[in-house]
C-alpha cells in the first residue's frame, strides 16, 4: 500500500505548457535572427536590381551558389548548440569552453574551404551558359563575399556558445546589427562614394559582396567584445580559457554536425535542382516557382525557429537527466507543429492571389504562382512535421539516420517522382511545374512519417 504524495507533481498538461513556454522564450529571438539573416539576401537582390538587370541576375545566381554551401557549414557548426546545452544541463561547465574552441577551429577550416569553393566557381557559370559580363559580376560578387566567410562561420560557432547557454537573444541582436549595416554599405559600394580625397568607384552587384562581408565582420567583432565584457560570460573567457585542438572532440562534433549539414544541403539543393529541371518550361514558370519558393521560405522561418529551440531544450533536459520531460516535449512538439501548419496553410491557400500580387504583376507568372501556392498550402503539415521531428532527434544527438531519411525522401522519392509527373505521361498527363510541387507533398510526407516514427520509437542511451 502506498500513500499519495503530499506535493503531487504538476499534471501532464501543466508540464507540457511549461515546456512550451520555455520554447517560446528560446524560439522568439531565434525567429528574429533567422528573419534578419534572410533579409540580407533580400536587400542584396533588391538593391542590385536598382543597379541593372544584369547585376540583379548575377547576384541572384551568386546567391544560389553560396546559399546551399553556407547552409552546409552552418549545419555542421549547429552541432555545438546541443553539445553546449547538454553540458549546461549536466552542470558540466568545465567542458563548455573546450567544446566551443573546437567549434572555432572547425569554423576556421570551414572558412578556408568555403572561400576556396566560392572563388573558383567560374566553370559552373560557363556550363550554365552565362554571358561573359554576367559571369564576371557573379564571380566578382562571390570573390568579395568570400572575405566575409570567416566572420559568418565564426559568428555561427560562437552562436553554439550563446544559444547553448540559453541566451538566444544575443545572436538576434548581432544578426540585426549585420542586417542594418548591410543596407547603407550596399548603397555605398553598389553606387560608389567619395570621402575627402578618397574615392570608391561604383561596383554594381560586386559591391553587394563587399557590403555583406564588411557588415558580417563588424557584427562578429562586436560580438567578441560583448562576450568579453558581459557579466554572464565572465567565467567563459575565449582567451583565458583557450583550448588547444582536441582531435577526439573535433571528431565527435563532426560526427554530429556533418549529417546535419548534409541534411540541410540535401533539402536546399533539391529546390535548386527543381529550378534547373523547370528551366525548359520557360521563364514565366521559373519565375512563378521562385515567387512561391520565396514566400514559403519566409513562412517556414517560424517552424524552423521552433525546431531550433526544441533542439536546445531537449538537449538541455537530457543533459540534466530530466528524461521524462525530454520525452514529453519531444512527443508534444508535434502538436505545436500542427498548430503552426493550421495557421500557415489557410493563409497560403486563401491568400495566394494577394501574396502573388506582392511579387509580380505579370499575368503568366501570377497564374503559375497561384496554382503552386495551392499545392504549397497542402504540404504545410508534412513540411512542418518533418522539421519539428528532425530537430527533436538532433536534441537527442541522433543525426545520422535522419540524414539518410532526408536523402531518401528528397532525392529518391521527390525528385524522380517530380520529373515523372512534370514531363511524362507514365502516371498522369504532364503536369508542368505542379508536378514537382505535387511530388514535394509526397516527399515531405515520407520524411515526416519516417522521422515521426523514429521519434516515437527512439531510445536514448539513458
Amino acid at each position: 500500500m502506498t500513500s499519495s504524495p503530499q506535493n503531487p507533481s504538476p499534471s501532464l498538461i501543466a508540464q507540457t505548457l511549461q515546456e512550451w513556454k520555455a520554447l517560446a522564450l528560446l524560439g522568439a529571438p531565434i525567429l528574429v535572427a533567422q528573419l534578419a539573416q534572410m533579409a540580407n539576401g533580400v536587400i542584396d537582390t533588391m538593391m542590385a536590381g536598382h543597379a541593372s538587370a544584369r547585376d540583379l541576375a548575377a547576384v541572384g545566381i551568386g546567391t544560389g551558389i553560396w546559399g546551399p554551401v553556407l547552409l552546409f557549414f552552418i549545419g555542421v557548426l549547429s552541432a555545438l548548440q546541443p553539445l553546449v546545452s547538454g553540458h549546461r544541463g549536466a552542470e558540466n561547465h568545465a567542458r563548455i569552453m573546450p567544446v566551443t574552441w573546437q567549434g572555432l577551429y572547425i569554423a576556421c577550416v570551414g572558412a578556408i574551404l568555403m572561400a576556396a569553393i566560392l572563388t573558383h566557381v567560374r566553370p559552373i557559370f560557363v556550363l550554365l551558359g552565362l554571358d561573359a559580363a554576367t559571369t564576371d559580376i557573379a564571380q566578382g560578387y562571390l570573390d568579395a563575399l568570400a572575405w566575409g566567410i570567416p566572420a559568418v562561420l565564426l559568428l555561427n560557432a560562437l552562436r553554439g556558445l550563446t544559444d547553448g547557454m540559453g541566451h538566444t537573444r544575443i545572436i538576434m541582436v548581432f544578426c540585426l546589427i549585420s542586417t542594418i549595416l548591410n543596407l547603407p554599405f550596399n548603397y555605398l559600394f553598389i553606387f560608389g562614394f567619395s570621402l575627402g580625397d578618397w574615392h570608391v568607384a561604383a561596383m554594381g552587384g560586386v559591391g553587394c559582396g563587399w557590403a555583406t562581408a564588411a557588415s558580417n565582420w563588424i557584427a562578429v567583432i562586436a560580438l567578441l567584445i560583448y562576450l568579453n565584457r558581459n557579466k554572464d560570460y565572465k567565467n567563459f573567457h575565449l582567451i583565458g580559457d583557450w583550448a588547444k585542438p582536441d582531435f577526439a572532440e573535433i571528431k565527435h562534433i563532426l560526427q554530429l554536425g556533418l549529417p546535419i549539414g548534409l541534411a540541410m544541403f540535401v533539402e536546399v539543393s533539391m529546390f535548386c535542382a527543381i529550378a534547373l529541371f523547370l528551366s525548359p518550361l520557360g521563364p514565366n514558370v521559373i519565375a512563378g516557382h521562385q515567387v512561391v519558393l520565396n514566400a514559403v521560405s519566409l513562412f517556414f522561418m517560424v517552424p524552423l525557429s521552433l525546431g531550433m529551440a526544441i533542439t536546445l531544450r531537449v538537449s538541455f533536459l537530457v543533459g540534466a537527466e530530466e528524461h521524462f520531460k525530454a520525452r514529453l516535449l519531444a512527443r508534444s512538439a508535434i502538436f505545436l507543429g500542427l498548430g503552426i501548419a493550421c495557421v500557415n496553410a489557410p493563409i497560403l491557400f486563401f491568400g495566394r492571389e494577394f501574396i502573388t500580387t506582392l511579387y509580380t504583376t505579370e499575368p503568366e507568372v501570377r497564374s503559375v504562382a497561384v496554382q503552386l501556392f495551392a499545392l504549397a498550402a497542402f504540404f504545410q503539415i508534412a513540411d512542418i512535421t518533418q522539421v519539428t521531428m528532425i530537430n527533436v532527434l538532433r536534441g537527442y544527438k541522433d543525426t545520422k539516420v535522419p540524414m539518410f531519411i532526408m536523402l531518401f525522401s528528397f532525392w529518391c522519392v521527390c525528385l524522380p517522382l517530380g520529373y515523372v509527373l512534370t514531363f511524362t505521361n507514365w502516371l498522369h498527363e504532364p503536369m508542368g511545374a505542379a508536378g514537382f510541387w505535387g511530388a514535394l507533398i509526397v516527399g515531405l510526407a515520407c520524411a515526416a512519417a519516417l522521422l515521426s516514427f523514429r521519434v516515437f520509437r527512439f531510445k536514448s542511451n539513458h
